[in-house]
């Protein structure tokens, strides 16, 4: 039975406790390996590494820090089918889309946030006659990135490359859940010999380390990927410390299809962004407001797109719908199942955990589920279920597909499918949330700002923003001295 260890410091080390939690893949329900449980000591223990780290890394040049992070890309590159079959084992998720897309982006979030740091220039203003103004930025010391399970190395990456990029020392905390790319991102680090106490990698539960570490006083800032639930918390531990937070939490997205969307596009880009990753992404679109003149032909086009997509075993090269996370999460889903028939609704298709043979015969898999005739304020409309879990929902015009589209507790992303040029302006300004797509979904740029509003997140990473925010601005103003 592997063990999986802290990285701290530089080394694989034991959790303080000597506890081990269990690992299960998805796929087959079996468990794999032991993860360390770690504790508010291993906790304080990363946390004095990081501090006597933290000077000499804020002040080496850019250049140094950025080449130190195109190393870890290239020693992920240089082993990624590797990391690749680490995370569809961790997650149940097909090899396939780990392949193609999540191993690649990891490795494209070092390499991007290396070039952000050495293209970066200050900015000045000149007070004719009086002074200059100029404005740097410096590393905020010790920052605690927390990522989720469901996407563990592409959203890890996506928090520790801007936090090494701008100086800052990091102990991250990945799912226990999810752990091993983690861990073999703790092995890259120490074989590209990034300096002793820079990047710590911290695992366990929530309650037992991830807590401990936000509210540790030495830790400047947290940014943080996962459930509302937790995000509310993390808030109240850090706001009294007035302590910098991000917090990118969930979503009950909607993609809203109007009647002169381009039929075939809006049928294949619903289904992709509702059950991707068995629908378990934060910005998968699980509300479909379809314009009424076309729900029928709507409705029968994405039950016949559905009823195409493979589930089975993650390592198969044709699987495209994998496990679900852990039998407690196959339960919850399966319980939203039970709500949305208590409340009337339709169900068109799925709706029961799918029967594998072979190895897969113990796995957490669940037929792809679609409901209909579910209002959109009924709890099956309103609460993020995260799984293979999406709902029709007829509009009968444009204010009202903004209401319904407007009518949730939560703001992350929306999809709206139209070639009415004018209207997809309209509608995407009209929307409350922090990312629209048009006639696309899941279309990412590295450079633009990414986090939701209301109970969907507080904050923004990516491109500048997250230089911002792992950073502290300071002004300084030289005066001109007048001459004779």
């Amino acid at each position: 039975m592997r063990k999986l260890l802290h990285f701290i410091n530089g080394e694989f080390v034991a959790p303080s406790s000597g506890r081990y939690l269990p690992v299960f893949e998805p796929a087959t329900g079996e468990i794999y390996a032991e993860v360390a449980a770690g504790t508010l000591q291993d906790a304080q223990r990363a946390l004095d590494c990081a501090e006597r780290a933290q000077a000499s890394w804020a002040l080496a040049a850019s250049a140094v820090r950025a080449d130190y992070l195109r190393k870890i890309a290239d020693a992920i590159e240089n082993r990624s089918e590797q990391f690749a079959q680490a995370e569809s084992m961790d997650c149940g998720k097909p090899i396939s889309q780990v392949r193609q897309i999540e191993i690649p982006r990891a490795i494209q979030n070092f390499r991007f946030f290396a070039a952000s740091l050495e293209t970066y220039g200050t900015e000045a203003h000149l007070h004719a006659g009086v002074g200059v103004h100029y404005t740097v930025r410096h590393a905020l010391g010790p920052v605690a990135c927390i990522s989720p399970w469901n996407l563990p190395l592409y959203l890890l990456s996506w928090k520790v490359a801007p936090a090494l990029a701008f100086g800052n020392c990091v102990l991250a905390k990945p799912s226990e859940i999810t752990p091993l790319t983690a861990t073999l991102l703790g092995e890259v680090a120490r074989d590209v010999q990034l300096p002793a106490g820079v990047l710590n990698i911290l695992h366990g539960t929530g309650r037992e380390i991830g807590a401990p570490l936000v509210g540790l006083r030495g830790i400047k800032a947290v940014s943080f990927t996962g459930s509302t639930l937790t995000g509310g918390a993390i808030a109240q531990i850090c706001a009294p410390q007035f302590k910098k937070t991000s917090l990118e939490m969930g979503g009950k997205n909607a993609t809203l299809v109007f009647e002169d969307a381009d039929f075939e596009l809006a049928v294949r880009e619903s289904v992709r962004a509702a059950y991707s990753n068995q629908g378990q992404i934060c910005l998968c679109g699980s509300r479909i407001l379809v314009h009424r003149p076309i729900m029928s032909r709507f409705r029968e086009a994405f039950i016949a797109q559905l009823q195409t997509l493979k589930l089975g075993d993650p390592n198969a090269p044709e699987t495209q719908l994998g496990a679900l996370i852990s039998r407690e999460h196959l339960d919850k889903v399966q319980a939203a199942i039970a709500t949305a028939h208590a409340e009337g609704g339709r169900l068109l298709l799925g709706g029961k955990p799918a029967e594998l043979n072979g190895r897969c015969a113990n796995g957490y898999f669940l037929e792809p589920t679609l409901f209909d005739q579910l209002p959109n304020t009924c709890e099956s409309n309103q609460s993020e279920i995260f799984g293979p879990f999406a709902t029709l929902i007829p509009f009968e015009d444009e204010a009202q597909a903004v209401l319904f589209a407007n009518q949730s507790d939560y703001g992350l992303a929306a999809s709206i499918f139209t070639q009415d040029v004018s209207r997809a302006h309209r509608v995407a300004h009209a929307l409350q949330t922090g990312l629209v797509w048009v006639n696309t979904w899941m279309q990412r740029d590295l450079r633009v700002p990414f986090g939701g509003v209301k109970n969907s997140g507080l904050g923004r990473e990516g491109g500048m923003d997250a230089m911002r925010f792992f950073t502290e601005a300071k002004n300084i103003t030289i005066a001109i001295p007048s001459g004779s």
